[in-house]
């Protein structure tokens, strides 16, 4: 449960952060942020896999560059429908997507991290 809570605030901070560092990207506040994390984790869980099949012609023929388009679609959808979020243009969209994964990743290493040093304690 505390691992949840923690992923939960993990994608919160995510979201916020790369907002903060994108001039075309805006939230609110702190909830809309993890309100967001939110609905983009249930979109890559529900809709992400539909469209990855459906699109693996033209994935595979790009060499895997369409899954950004995936994924800033993704923000997309998440825009659409959560008032108090705003990623305005497609090429924001677009580095939105790209960032926030980045930012993700970096959190995910350090929170793994502090994962397997509170596992020694």
């Amino acid at each position: 449960m505390l691992k949840f809570i923690a992923q939960f605030i993990i994608g919160g901070l995510s979201v916020m952060l790369t907002a903060y560092l994108l001039p075309g990207a805006m939230v609110q506040n702190f909830f809309i942020a993890m309100l967001v994390s939110v609905v983009i984790s249930v979109l890559n869980t529900l809709v992400k896999p539909v469209l990855v099949i459906l699109t693996l012609p033209i994935t595979l023929v790009t060499l895997g560059l369409f899954y950004l388009v995936i994924n800033a679609f993704m923000i997309y959808i998440a825009d659409y429908f959560i008032d108090g979020f705003a990623v305005n243009g497609l090429l924001n969209t677009f580095v939105f997507s790209i960032v926030l994964s980045v930012i993700n990743s970096v959190f995910g290493v350090f929170n793994r991290a502090f994962e397997r040093k509170s596992k020694k304690d």
